[in-house]
């Protein structure tokens, strides 16, 4: 009787087992096979989407193809809209003509001065300015003023670059031997000197060939920038960085004298004759593209408002002339990983397992054109923010880079920036279940390379949302037309993508809500 009763609660123990969320969640993570992935990356990097570069017909395609697998699998569009996309405008603004002359002299664009086109209030100018007022440091601030006392309505001011120190070296507006944004943040000036009504503001920057590396990175690059051009241009006045040089010049022998002013701790406002001619001309280029949104309703009515997000971009770099760059690491692999995730999700919801909360599987557009998809998303949410919890992340996993050895690995970035809940369940799923070697080396505050900041968590992160991102590193076929889907590990990126969904499916099912409690690291 005795072994009777040890075989029976032996069996009860193996059904409890059976039935528990780990053995579910074990269930549909199977699902997410390399073969099903390998299909997709063929048809996301394949010539017919022509490298699915931003606002071109090769992204549509992708965008359909994205929509079409959500309704095989039966998850839902968006609510209320009845499709899966949401529409965004995009804008590129580069000069098609820019000609300056400074007192008689020619000058060279990016080489002794810059405006930026997309923040050039005109589409055509012909600019004649015949005198300056120099303004200091062109700073508005509560702690420091240049602007105080002063109307400048109509002038056209020349300012320098950075901010003025006290005596004891620090830094006036900050107290301290860290600069301000009036340093870091060179928008900030034409703004300050548009709402002042200054007709032009000329900003003379001290190492203008940092400026330039600067403004080449973040300003002058194939980016585009989210709106209409009038809409862009709007915030500001004429304006334009020179170099020290240039500065010197304008300014001439009244310089010793301004320096001394500023030493000084004084503001100045000084009248300097010029004679500058400069005509420009913009060149717009303006497209329509699609973020691709699949839902699944959390089946808990107590959680069901709360939202998992599961994202990846789906754009890639396009032609180049006739050569395409097909992004089958960049990234058709994280997209399929996305499109598997949300079939997983879904056929849990169909058989009554879940999730408990809400899930969002959403494949942005625009990323390699600056984030601009997710930064969309963020700035016009389906869903409220507030009630979003994380987002799991997914780019290039298809790969291996030159520091590892074997592919048994994934880069894991930003889990533990804002949230130590997020960071221990992924390193807990993985432990169960996957066994990755979690790399957190482009996780540290000081990588150079910055991926915390290049991928479409960052617009979650940035909004005080946890975010998690993977990523297999770099490789030679990066941003290359030779990234092909020959080439892709199927059984790395699957078992990348089953921790991608067990991440998730623990975020979505577990009783309380992943606290926010890392502060100073976003």
């Amino acid at each position: 009787m005795k072994s009777i009763s040890i075989i029976i609660l032996l069996f009860a123990s193996f059904t409890l087992f059976a039935q528990s969320p780990i053995s579910i969640a074990s269930q549909y993570a199977a699902t997410i096979e390399a073969k099903t992935l390998k299909e997709h990356v063929y048809q996301l990097a394949s010539t017919a989407f022509e490298g699915r570069e931003t606002g071109t017909e090769g992204n549509n395609q992708a965008a359909r193809y994205i929509a079409d697998q959500f309704k095989l699998d039966g998850i839902s569009p968006i609510p209320g809209d009845g499709d899966y996309f949401q529409e965004l405008a995009f804008s590129r603004i580069q000069w098609k003509t820019d000609q300056l002359s400074i007192n008689g002299s020619e000058e060279e664009n990016l080489k002794n001065y810059l405006s930026i086109p997309q923040y050039f209030p005109d589409s055509a100018a012909s600019l004649r300015i015949g005198s300056f007022r120099f303004l200091g440091y062109g700073i508005d601030d509560p702690a420091y003023s240049d602007y105080a006392g002063k109307n400048i309505k109509g002038q056209n001011i020349i300012v320098f670059s950075g901010e003025p120190r006290n005596r004891d070296g620090n830094f006036r507006i900050t107290g301290t031997d860290s600069a301000s944004t009036w340093t870091s943040d060179p928008l900030r000036k034409i703004a300050a000197a548009k709402s002042a009504g200054a007709a032009s503001i000329w900003i003379i920057e001290d190492d203008f060939k940092d400026f330039l590396n600067f403004a080449r990175r973040n300003y002058l690059n194939e980016r585009m920038l989210m709106g209409s051009a009038e809409v862009l241009s709007a915030s500001y006045i004429h304006h334009a960085f020179i170099s020290a040089s240039l500065g010197d010049q304008i300014i001439g022998k009244k310089k010793g004298k301004i320096m001394k002013l500023l030493n000084r701790g004084k503001t100045i406002q000084l009248d300097i004759p010029v004679d500058i001619k400069w005509k420009v001309v913009k060149q717009v280029k303006s497209l329509v593209s699609q973020n691709v949104l699949g839902y699944i309703e959390g089946t808990d009515p107590g959680l069901k408002d709360q939202l998992v997000v599961v994202s990846a971009h789906y754009d890639h770099l396009g032609k180049r002339g006739e050569e395409i760059y097909f992004g089958a690491d960049d990234n058709a692999s994280g997209t399929s990983a996305v499109l598997e995730i949300a079939q997983a999700m879904e056929k849990a919801k169909q058989k009554g397992d879940g999730p408990r909360r809400s899930v969002l599987c959403m494949l942005v557009t625009g990323e390699e054109k600056g984030l601009l998809g997710s930064q969309y998303y963020s700035e016009h949410p389906v869903f409220p923010l507030k009630n979003t919890i994380a987002d799991v992340n997914i780019d290039m996993i298809g790969r291996v880079d030159t520091l590892h050895k074997n592919s048994n690995y994934t880069y894991v970035i930003g889990s533990d920036r804002l949230s130590t809940d997020l960071h221990k369940i992924n390193e807990s799923m993985n432990k169960e279940y996957t066994h990755l070697d979690l790399d957190y080396t482009y996780n540290a505050d000081d990588d150079p390379n910055r991926f915390y900041y290049r991928s479409d968590h960052y617009n979650f992160a940035k909004n005080g949302i946890p975010a998690i991102f993977f990523f297999s590193g770099v490789h030679a076929d990066y941003h290359r037309p030779t990234d092909t889907p020959d080439k892709i590990m199927y059984d790395k990126a699957q078992t990348i993508a089953q921790l991608a969904f067990y991440t998730a499916w623990e975020l979505a099912n577990r009783e309380e809500r992943i606290g926010v409690d890392v502060v100073g690291r976003n």
